[in-house]
C-alpha cells in the first residue's frame, strides 16, 4: 500500500509539492519586501504574477494587458535598473507576439491569415530598418536601438491583432477593451486635474519606481506658466500625446454612440464619449481637438449624415458658452493665437518646420535615420508626422507611408461598401468607427509627431492596433455569393 508521501512525490504528480514550495518562497519574498521595501511592493508583485500567469494562458488576457498599458500606463517600466530598463509595454507586446508564434508552431494545420496588406507593412518595416542603419552609418547607439525596438514592436502589434482576433466576438471584445481603457485613462486624467495640484504631483511622483519623472515638469501647464492653465495628462507624462490617444479613442467612441448596435449599451457609450471628449479638451491640445473634429466630419460625410446635426449643435453650444458665458474663452484665444502663429508653441513649430525642410533638402532620398542629425547646424525632430517621416526616412519613406495609408483606406472603403450593400450594419459601424480613429491619428499628425516617434512607442502601438482591428473587421465581411473576401 502506497503512503501519502509516496503518492505526493510520484514523478507524475509533483504539482502540489511545487505549489507548496512556490507559496513558501512567495511568502518569504513578500515578508522581505514589507520589511526592507515599500509596503505595497509584495501586493504589486503578486498581482503581476497572477496577470503574467493568466496572460500566458490566454491571448485575450495578454491583449487586454497590452491595451491597458497603451491607454492607461504607457511609460511604465520594470521596477529595477539595468543596462536597458525594459518598458512594461514592450515586454507585453513581445510576449503576445511570442505566444502567437508558439501557437502557430504547435498547432497542426493552423492557418495564418494576415490579409494581403501584410506585405506592404513588411516592406515599410524593412525600409525603416534600412534607414536606421544607413543614418547611423551602420553603428546605431544602444538608446536608439532600444527605442527602435519598441517602435518595431508597436508596429508588429498589427500582426498579433490579425492572428489573435478571429471572429466577430473577438472584434467586439477588443473594441470594448479599447473604449474601457480610454475611459479609465480619461477618468484618471480628470481626477488628477481637479484635485489640488500639489496632491496630483505627489501622486504622480510615486510612479517614479516605474520609470515616471520625479522632478521637473511632472505637471504640465500652457506655455509652461505655472500660474496659468494646467493641462490634463493622466499617466501619459505629455499632454499632447495624451490628447492624441484620447482623440483616437474618442473618434471610435463617438461613432459607436450614434450607431444602431453599439458594442456597449448606449447608456454606457454616452458617458464614455462625454468623458473622453471632456478630458481631451482639458489637455488643451489643439492638434488633438482638431483631429477629433476632422474624424467627426469624416464620419458624417462618409456614412452617418445625421451626425451633421450634432456637429452644428455642438458648434452653436460652444459659441454660446464662449460668447455669453465665458467658458472656454482662454482655449479659444489659444486656438486663434495658434492659427496666427502668435504663441510661443506654434512659433517653435514654425522653426521646426523650417529646420525639417532644411534636413530633407540635405538628405532627400533616405533621410537621417532615427538618431541625431549628422550635421551640427541641423536639428532632428519636428512636430509633424509627415515632415518627421520625410526627415527620418527621406521622401522615399514618406511616399511609402502615404501609399500604405492610401491602400489601407481603399481596401477599407471597398469592405464598407460591401457591408452596406448587404445591410450589414454591425460590420459597417465597426469599420467606420475604426476608420475615424485612424483619420483622427493622421489629422493629429499635422501638428504632432507622436504616432511616428520611437520615444512614444505606445502611440505607434495604438495606431497599429487600430489598423489591425480594421483589417480584422474587413476580413470578416464575406460576400454572400462566394463566402470569401480579400482585404
Amino acid at each position: 500500500m502506497q503512503t501519502a508521501w509516496h503518492h505526493l512525490t510520484r514523478p507524475t504528480d509533483r504539482r502540489p509539492l511545487w505549489a507548496i514550495l512556490a507559496g513558501i518562497v512567495l511568502c518569504l519574498g513578500g515578508a522581505a519586501g514589507v520589511v526592507y521595501g515599500a509596503f505595497w511592493a509584495p501586493f504589486v508583485l503578486i498581482a503581476a504574477l497572477v496577470v503574467s500567469y493568466l496572460s500566458l494562458r490566454s491571448t485575450r488576457v495578454m491583449l487586454a494587458t497590452v491595451v491597458i498599458l497603451v491607454t492607461v500606463f504607457p511609460f511604465g517600466t520594470l521596477p529595477f535598473r539595468a543596462v536597458i530598463t525594459p518598458a512594461l509595454l514592450e515586454v507585453a507586446i513581445g510576449a503576445l507576439l511570442a505566444m502567437r508564434v508558439l501557437h502557430l508552431l504547435t498547432t497542426p494545420n493552423y492557418r495564418v491569415d494576415l490579409t494581403s496588406f501584410a506585405p506592404i507593412v513588411f516592406g515599410y518595416i524593412g525600409f525603416t530598418l534600412f534607414a536606421m542603419f544607413l543614418g547611423a552609418r551602420g553603428l546605431p547607439d544602444m538608446t536608439t536601438l532600444h527605442n527602435y525596438a519598441k517602435f518595431l514592436l508597436g508596429t508588429l502589434l498589427m500582426f498579433a491583432i490579425l492572428d489573435g482576433i478571429q471572429d466577430d466576438g473577438d472584434v467586439q471584445w477588443a473594441l470594448r477593451l479599447l473604449l474601457i481603457g480610454g475611459a479609465i485613462s480619461a477618468l484618471i486624467g480628470l481626477v488628477l486635474y481637479f484635485i489640488p495640484a500639489a496632491l496630483s504631483e505627489q501622486i504622480l511622483v510615486q510612479f517614479g519606481r516605474f520609470g515616471y519623472p520625479t522632478s521637473g515638469r511632472v505637471l504640465r501647464y500652457v506655455e509652461d506658466d505655472t500660474s496659468g492653465l494646467m493641462r490634463a495628462i493622466g499617466l501619459s507624462v505629455d499632454p499632447n500625446s495624451y490628447g492624441g490617444m484620447l482623440a483616437v479613442i474618442g473618434a471610435i467612441a463617438a461613432t459607436q454612440t450614434i450607431v444602431a448596435q453599439p458594442v456597449l449599451p448606449r447608456k454606457w457609450m454616452i458617458p464614455i464619449s462625454g468623458l473622453v471628449v471632456l478630458v481631451l479638451f482639458l489637455t488643451f491640445s489643439r492638434a488633438a481637438l482638431g483631429g477629433l473634429m476632422i474624424a467627426a466630419v469624416y464620419v458624417a460625410t462618409v456614412r452617418y449624415r445625421r451626425l451633421w446635426g450634432w456637429i452644428v449643435a455642438a458648434g452653436v453650444l460652444a459659441t454660446v458658452m464662449v460668447v455669453f458665458v465665458g467658458i472656454g474663452e482662454q482655449f479659444v484665444t489659444r486656438i486663434v493665437q495658434g492659427v496666427q502663429f502668435q504663441d510661443r508653441a506654434n512659433q517653435m513649430r514654425l522653426a521646426e518646420f523650417n529646420n525639417a525642410i532644411a534636413v530633407i533638402q540635405a538628405y532627400p532620398f533616405f533621410g537621417i535615420g532615427f538618431g541625431t542629425a549628422p550635421d551640427i547646424d541641423l536639428v532632428a525632430g519636428v512636430s509633424n508626422i509627415y515632415l518627421a517621416i520625410a526627415q527620418r526616412l527621406g521622401l522615399v519613406g514618406l511616399l511609402i507611408f502615404v501609399g500604405m495609408m492610401g491602400s489601407l483606406f481603399v481596401r477599407s472603403w471597398r469592405s464598407l461598401a460591401l457591408a452596406v450593400a448587404q445591410n450589414d450594419e454591425v460590420h459597417a459601424s465597426w469599420l467606420i468607427g475604426l476608420q475615424a480613429g485612424i483619420v483622427a491619428a493622421l489629422a493629429v499628425g499635422m501638428l504632432d509627431h507622436y504616432f511616428f516617434n520611437i520615444e512614444f512607442s505606445h502611440m505607434t502601438a495604438l495606431l497599429w492596433c487600430t489598423i489591425g482591428l480594421q483589417l480584422a473587421v474587413a476580413r470578416n465581411i464575406k460576400p454572400l455569393s462566394t463566402g470569401t473576401e480579400s482585404v
